[in-house]
């Protein structure tokens, strides 16, 4: 019977392992508070993480993505004083943007992914997408109920980081779409954007400089442009089959 109350009332610790808790308490022998105690604070700790876990997953971050592990070795633009400002997340309390702008390989894409987890981590509602991604979320919003639960759940975020945004030309309509998109989160929520192409290209891209010149505006008016350089990390430390001599 605990079981199946533990699974009416969702105690998903108790439901999958009463004997456990039931043989911990006959061993401690702990009064009825601190059982009752430590029973919800298992139920809790279990919640968390499974939260946390869920969060982490939906925010589809990188694989790598730890900026703890990032090699201050490897000079692109960033030091290490600044990076550890970015990671406190005080511009994320104040909606402030940050745009991530430079070559390829260096580093844009694991900063941006790694403070998203940073956010995931210190609860906030955070996402990282790429531009492709993206695009094809607000493509198929009207259209699937997938792509509109992401849409929604991109409205409600306080963060989105959108990778190698203007890599490629997009169509008039998702640029539109787009500018919707970045138009409601303005001053709601803070974006992050990696990007090799400075904002003057980004017209050129879109083949609409009213269009980009409004996107930019807001972007830039609470934005924090870092701008990164030097070789790329991956051809710096790329990798070889075989054994040195």
């Amino acid at each position: 019977m605990i079981k199946q109350y533990a699974q009416a009332l969702r105690l998903t610790k108790m439901k999958n392992d009463p004997e456990g808790i039931l043989h911990d308490a006959q061993l401690n022998n702990p009064g009825y508070v601190t059982f009752t105690k430590n029973l919800l604070e298992r139920e809790v700790k279990h919640r968390q993480q499974t939260d946390l876990q869920r969060r982490i997953k939906m925010a589809k971050i990188p694989h790598h993505h730890l900026l703890s592990q990032f090699d201050h070795k490897y000079d692109n633009g960033i030091t290490a004083s600044q990076l550890k400002q970015l990671r406190e997340l005080l511009w994320l309390e104040q909606n402030y943007n940050l745009i991530l702008m430079g070559p390829s390989g260096i580093g844009k894409t694991f900063i941006a992914s790694g403070l998203v987890y940073d956010a995931v981590m210190s609860g906030y509602r955070a996402y990282f997408m790429t531009m492709d991604e993206l695009i094809q979320v607000l493509k198929l919003k009207n259209i699937t109920s997938k792509a509109m639960n992401m849409y929604n759940r991109l409205l409600r975020c306080h963060l989105l980081a959108i990778d190698d945004i203007m890599l490629f030309p997009i169509e008039k309509n998702q640029a539109v779409e787009l500018f919707n998109l970045i138009n409601q989160l303005h001053e709601k929520a803070s974006i992050i954007i990696t990007t090799n192409k400075s904002p003057k290209e980004w017209a050129q891209t879109l083949e609409d400089e009213v269009l980009a010149t409004a996107l930019l505006d807001r972007l830039l008016y609470r934005c924090e442009v870092v701008k990164l350089n030097g070789k790329s990390y991956r051809m710096e430390n790329r990798k070889t089959i075989f054994e040195s001599n």
